[in-house]
């Protein structure tokens, strides 16, 4: 049986194989009278631990052996041949995470209030999920079994919490002793077997900036190309943050911390041909400084760590201002999610609607967080001028995390309720990352649905490429 990352985490031991949730209909998987609920437990004699085991041992392979548990306790062996390249058309269970047993100083499910989503209280640290969803590990607590998985299946890039190279620092943030916190000879075995590492840390006034994080950015930029990036974001603390031992996160703080970066980045530019370490986009705004250029991000290898999100999104702008100005077709780039894998990504039913406001103007309001929304206000008000629509842009206190959190993706239904009066127009739109990407539910475990009800005018979820594409519509 696969070895638990973090055993004293576990709460129940998991049935061997990987579960069949759907069929595609005509599919070879029917044929084989495959069915919903089966659980798939070796092919070719090679036990299956999860979809991922599947997708790896089925690579390329004409003829299979499949050992199959049903539902009804039977177990079949089942040989098939197939085309190569040819779909089986099964869909799988998804990943139960493996759990984190350190106690990070800084971890953001200590800030959230008892009547958040369960989901929010779950931390991960899962070495799969890190190559499928870009989900941050600190590897403190992986096994030989895991290790040995990365490398045997290519699960690269991995994306690593680091904070420090200091090992002191390191296990101080951790919350753990320093052999455990200590990585060294991991992180030298994974980049010794051609594992990519994208690195994070999570800057905490007092603790890992300053020269700590000069050592710690320098120390991993000696490990380029393997270790690709790094990425510099701030600790954020809510109201329910009262450990003393962490300071919030200031403008003066954030204008040194760039100035002491910017310095590292032209010497890796220098040296290596790009940024390398990266700042998160909070960090400029709380700064009251410009996000870099286009060019300063390359291909925006962190992106979905709120690294080059506003850039990217300005851009995306500038180009749809451009076409809607000149009338010809200028194509919208948005930075594609260079963090989810391929084989993370399944189909879903999406619970986003068509707006179809009176076709003569445009007339709602886009909520957003208060960092955000200055902005998204210049953008919407250059749009405005241009297309004659009459969209306003409203910044939404966080009023249920409270404390420093300002970002969009972390307001919640009550959040919302608070402005409804101040909503202008025939519709309103909120950002779509508030909720839960597989059920229609809010931070704060509001149903979607709920929310609906409560507004006077129709609401639509949107992220800020939809909401670009949704205007392009109606730009013609």
């Amino acid at each position: 049986m696969y070895e638990f990352a973090v055993t004293p985490a576990v709460t129940q031991l998991r049935r061997a194989g990987v579960i069949i949730t759907e069929i595609t209909p005509e599919s070879l998987a029917e044929e084989l009278g495959l069915e919903s609920g089966d659980r798939i437990v070796k092919v070719n004699g090679r036990s299956v631990r999860d979809y991922l085991d599947f997708r790896f041992q089925t690579a390329g392979e004409t003829e299979l052996d499949f050992l199959v548990k049903k539902q009804n306790g039977e177990t079949w062996e089942v040989e098939l041949e197939r085309e190569e390249g040819e779909d089986f058309g099964l869909m799988f269970e998804q990943i139960v995470p493996r759990q984190c047993a350190n106690e990070c100083l800084f971890c953001f499910c200590k800030g959230n209030p008892e009547t958040a989503r369960p989901s929010l209280f779950v931390r991960d640290e899962d070495i799969r999920l890190s190559f499928l969803y870009g989900n941050y590990t600190t590897l403190s607590s992986i096994t030989p079994d895991e290790m040995k998985r990365i490398v045997e299946q290519r699960l690269s890039p991995q994306y690593v919490s680091v904070h420090a190279t200091d090992l002191k620092t390191r296990a101080f943030l951790l919350g753990v002793d320093e052999s455990r916190a200590d990585i060294s000879d991991k992180l030298e075995f994974l980049l010794n077997n051609d594992i990519e590492i994208h690195a994070q840390i999570v800057l905490c006034p007092g603790i890992n900036d300053g020269a700590q994080l000069e050592k710690t950015l320098r120390d991993l930029a000696a490990h380029f190309p393997k270790v690709v990036s790094a990425a510099i974001v701030p600790v954020a603390l809510t109201r329910y943050n009262t450990d003393e031992r962490l300071t919030r996160v200031t403008p003066e703080f954030c204008r040194r911390t760039i100035k002491q970066v910017e310095k590292l980045q032209k010497e890796f530019r220098k040296n290596f041909g790009v940024t390398f370490a990266f700042l998160g986009d909070e960090i400029y705004l709380k700064a009251g400084m410009e996000v870099p250029s286009r060019r300063h991000y390359g291909n925006y290898p962190q992106i979905e760590d709120g690294v080059g999100m506003i850039r990217s999104f300005l851009n995306s702008f500038e180009n749809l201002l451009k076409k809607t100005e000149t009338r010809s077709p200028v194509s919208v780039q948005i930075a594609p999610n260079v963090r989810t894998h391929e084989l993370a990504l399944t189909p879903r039913k999406s619970t986003i609607e068509t707006i179809n406001p009176p076709s003569q103007s445009l007339n709602g309001t886009i909520l957003t967080g208060e960092m955000f929304a200055p902005i998204l206000r210049a953008q919407i008000e250059k749009i405005n001028f241009l297309l004659g629509s009459n969209l306003s842009v409203l910044a939404v206190p966080n009023t249920y995390f409270g404390g420093d959190v300002s970002v969009a993706g972390l307001l919640t239904g009550q959040d919302y309720l608070a402005v409804k009066n101040k909503i202008k127009g025939d519709f309103a739109i909120i950002p779509k990352h508030t909720i839960k990407s597989d059920e229609p539910i809010l931070l704060d475990g509001m149903p979607f649905d709920q929310l609906k009800d409560e507004f006077d005018v129709p609401i639509y979820e949107m992220d800020t490429q939809d909401l670009i594409a949704a205007l392009e519509r109606r730009a013609f």
